[in-house]
């Protein structure tokens, strides 16, 4: 119905929409670590946060405007800002005082990622925040200076021609990979557009799209005190198009939650667990988190062994209605439970090897009680979590 133009440049792909990302001295050598998202005209912001109730102080600051309407997001990486009591809100005070002083013009919120429980070099992010060009349009610069364990940046953009001919454009960048679990997940995630949509509508389709995208993706089964995704969105096309838009953002987050998975800390393996036969689609959620959240399927996946019993074990475990004599499990199209008969035998052994050898793969379960059904997305675990995480601090 409506054609989608893959786009260069993240968030800068919306027209009127500038970002670069810089080193300020937060990350060891001289690494990117602080970005900025600026809009030439005062956007309206649509957001959804973290459900941990040890909110950061980036959070609670914007959390205290309300609706909000702003045209420039700073973000650093390094340091979260979380557990550092008043002083971290005004700390974020102090530097929008600074920058205020150079950029009159900006209405700023913030974002953090990082260590917990330290307080913000204020003067190190006033320095190098003084020296942004806001004319800069360097997308990929600022996807990376926001990153910490990423492997890679998360960026994604498109423009959107509706049937009637009208366009508008979307553009994204995202992090995480670690400490991410479906309960809005452990990311910070910014999106541009120009849709000409009120705030109200945005937020209403950014609300339904968060459930089925970052809200099912698990890394490790963690909340993260930032979690934090906003939509700046400047209104300057002449789309109206909510259905269009929730198709865009719906593309957009999904891809950025499943990349974010992909990325997980060590992690080989993207994991798609497809839940169906639900009594209903609540029940359904309830059974794929539980799936992707699995530290026994995590490492089973891990060391590629089709332990089917590990599967079963999680939705006979999750407080779900379901029955061993309605229950099917398959690894994409190899059944190995059918409605409680286990078909599992050597020859089928092998026939998992080929699937779940692969850095991606589909978990499909049909509780067989019902017509609910819900994805999530999860990944394996191995060693190198651990090291990373050992190591975090330093």
């Amino acid at each position: 119905m409506f054609k989608f133009t893959p786009l260069e440049n993240a968030v800068c792909a919306v027209e009127g929409f500038y970002a670069n990302g810089i080193a300020a001295g937060l990350k060891k050598n001289n690494a990117k670590d602080l970005a900025f998202v600026y809009s030439d005209t005062v956007c309206d912001v649509a957001a959804v946060y973290t459900s941990n109730k040890m909110l950061a102080a980036p959070l609670q600051h914007a959390k205290a405007k309300g609706t909000i309407q702003s045209n420039f997001i700073l973000i650093n990486s390094k340091n979260a800002n979380a557990m550092t009591g008043t002083r971290g809100v005004k700390d974020i005070d102090a530097i929008f005082s600074s920058l205020l002083m150079k950029f009159p013009l900006v209405s700023p919120l913030m974002s953090s990622t990082g260590v917990i429980g330290v307080h913000l070099p204020t003067e190190k992010i006033i320095n190098a925040a003084l020296t942004f060009d806001l004319s800069t349009r360097d997308g990929v610069a600022a996807s990376q200076a926001i990153m910490t364990t990423d492997a890679f940046s998360k960026t994604i953009a498109y423009e959107v021609t509706t049937t009637s001919g009208e366009s508008f454009r979307i553009g994204a960048m995202a992090k995480g990979a670690g400490m991410i679990n479906p309960a809005m997940a452990t990311m910070l995630c910014f999106i541009t557009t120009d849709i000409n949509l009120p705030q109200v509508m945005v937020q209403a389709v950014l609300d339904k799209v968060n459930k089925v995208s970052f809200n099912a993706a698990s890394v490790d089964g963690d909340t993260s005190t930032n979690d934090t995704v906003f939509i700046m969105n400047n209104k300057k096309s002449n789309c109206e198009d909510t259905e269009a838009f929730e198709e865009a953002l719906t593309r957009v987050m999904t891809f950025l939650a499943k990349e974010m998975v992909r990325d997980g800390e060590g992690a080989t393996k993207l994991i798609t667990y497809n839940v169906t036969g639900a009594a209903n689609d609540k029940e359904a959620e309830i059974a794929a988190k539980s799936l992707s959240n699995s530290l026994l399927i995590k490492t089973a996946f891990n060391g590629e062994d089709p332990n089917w019993g590990r599967i079963a074990m999680s939705v006979g475990a999750c407080g779900i209605e379901c029955h061993e004599s309605t229950l099917t499990i398959a690894y994409e199209d190899i059944v190995l439970v059918n409605k409680g008969e286990n078909l599992f035998n050597d020859a089928m052994e092998k026939e998992c090897a080929r699937v779940l050898c692969k850095d991606a793969f589909e978990v499909n379960v049909d509780i067989g009680v019902g017509e609910g059904k819900f994805t999530a997305y999860g990944c394996d675990l191995g060693h190198e979590y651990v090291t990373i995480n050992a190591d975090y601090r330093t």
